[in-house]
């Protein structure tokens, strides 16, 4: 048990590092710009990058584009999800979010974090943030091998609904 703390707290401190030395900022933007740019839903942009960078990137990659057979790509999709029903709650029940270490609070806010870095131009426009409630009712749920089924399901019925 004391190991694990210890270790979280290196890792805490490392991803407090790099985000300083400007890691977790998206590309040519200052560290004034992530800060004023907060997406509906995250109170503390550094906190929710920390949190991304401690439980999620080690699957889905810094740039979030996944491990393949692991870990699906969320960089130009996740929001897809949130265009079609069923998606919302399959985010909120997928095994990586089910499971997750993170509290409620921190988890919805790594949600709208994640939806907002790699995959903005997807967001609807009435986009509701995930709130610690929601995500709670959601991932008391969890999906489990039907997750990669599901996830093929929605993203082309997201494909079928888009614009030209």
């Amino acid at each position: 048990m004391i190991e694990a703390v210890s270790r979280r707290r290196s890792l805490a401190a490392l991803a407090a590092l790099l985000l300083a030395a400007g890691y977790g900022r998206l590309p040519g933007s200052s560290a004034a710009a992530v800060v004023e740019e907060s997406p509906a839903g995250v109170d503390n942009m550094q906190r929710a990058w920390q949190n991304w960078t401690l439980n999620c990137q080690g699957c889905h990659r810094p740039d979030g584009t996944g491990s393949e057979g692991t870990a699906p790509s969320l960089a130009g999709t996740v929001s897809k999800f949130l265009s079609v029903p069923g998606g919302r709650e399959y985010l909120g029940r997928v095994p990586g979010v089910a499971a997750s270490p993170l509290s409620n609070a921190d988890l919805s806010e790594v949600m709208n974090w994640m939806l907002w870095r790699f995959d903005r131009q997807h967001l609807p426009a009435d986009f509701r943030p995930f709130t610690a409630s929601e995500i709670g009712q959601l991932r008391a749920a969890p999906l489990r091998l039907e997750a990669s089924g599901m996830r093929a399901e929605l993203l082309r019925r997201a494909e079928q609904s888009a614009p030209p």
